[in-house]
């Protein structure tokens, strides 16, 4: 699968969980919806091909895109797309419940939606990872993690529908602190888009693309004021970070996936906020025991 020149080395092997369900690609996936659309019931499903399987977009989805015609891994990363851009509705993967399925974000059974207007970039998550509530990065301002997989605003021209899962090249990371939460923003570019041969690293946005990344942060920044919040603020200066430091955060957050879903989080804890020992014993007790994954599994990419 050649999608431009790329001299970037593989980032490691595929993860296999112990479930034996692991989808390198949204190749062998059909997307379903369930329920009346706009009502809390909603939901949109992921399955196996033949429909017998349900498959997790957070769990069961590699980091690491997967060459569909030679089962290899790529130097690309899996986007799971939530929001399409040019849409508002706010849909989000339900990370405690069981399945892990797309349901629009609700507030006292309100359906939420973007009271600023469309978005204008595909938004979604990486899959395999989280932003573990117990951790305060030493760039994030003093804030813990949001307890949500890692964000992702991709820039290219496609309309990504909710739930597709497009391979894409990293370019960047911003730290945006939400309401005192860490809530890191990482930027890619689909592999197939015109652009993605010539954006390499952040610079190369702001190079090719004026206006853009700017643009990504006032968004952020205002986004809540409609709602009677007040504009959210950002660690590191208010900087994008390179394609390097973002792959650390990635790294880290992979990680500490890890650490959830095998139970070693919660085993773990002690001496936190009770509120995020809950936040963490929520999503373990959810539907992860059976999505643990060996211990000496090298499927985590190296970065």
């Amino acid at each position: 699968m050649a999608f431009g020149v790329e001299t970037e080395v593989p980032l490691g092997q595929p993860l296999r969980s112990a479930s034996g369900v692991s989808h390198g690609s949204g190749t062998h996936l059909d997307l379903s919806s369930h329920g009346d659309e706009n009502t809390t019931e909603y939901r949109i499903k992921a399955s196996d091909k033949s429909g017998s399987k349900t498959i997790s977009l957070w769990h069961d989805v590699t980091l690491v895109h997967v060459d569909p015609a030679t089962d290899r891994p790529t130097p690309y990363l899996n986007f799971v797309c939530e929001i399409p851009k040019f849409s508002r509705k706010k849909y989000e993967i339900a990370t405690d419940e069981v399945g892990n399925f797309i349901k629009q974000d609700e507030k006292k059974g309100v359906l939420r939606e973007f009271k600023k207007g469309d978005i204008f970039f595909n938004y979604g998550c990486l899959p395999r990872t989280w932003e573990d509530p117990t951790y305060v990065h030493p760039d994030a301002e003093g804030c813990r993690g949001d307890n949500d997989p890692v964000d992702v605003c991709e820039i290219g021209s496609r309309i990504v529908g909710t739930g597709e899962i497009r391979p894409t090249k990293v370019l960047g990371i911003l730290c945006m602190i939400d309401e005192g939460e860490a809530d890191w923003k990482v930027v890619t570019i689909d592999a197939e888009d015109k652009w993605a041969p010539f954006l390499n690293d952040i610079d190369d946005v702001e190079k090719l693309l004026p206006g853009t990344l700017s643009a990504i942060r006032e968004w952020f920044r205002t986004y809540k004021i409609p709602d009677g919040k007040p504009p959210n603020v950002f660690g590191l200066d208010e900087k994008f970070m390179d394609k390097h430091y973002a792959l650390e955060i990635i790294k880290e957050c992979n990680h500490a996936w890890k650490e959830l879903i095998t139970g070693e989080k919660e085993r773990n804890m002690d001496q936190n906020d009770p509120e995020v020992m809950g936040l963490v014993r929520k999503l373990s007790k959810s539907n992860l025991v059976d999505l643990a994954i060996n211990d000496d599994d090298d499927e985590a990419p190296n970065f």
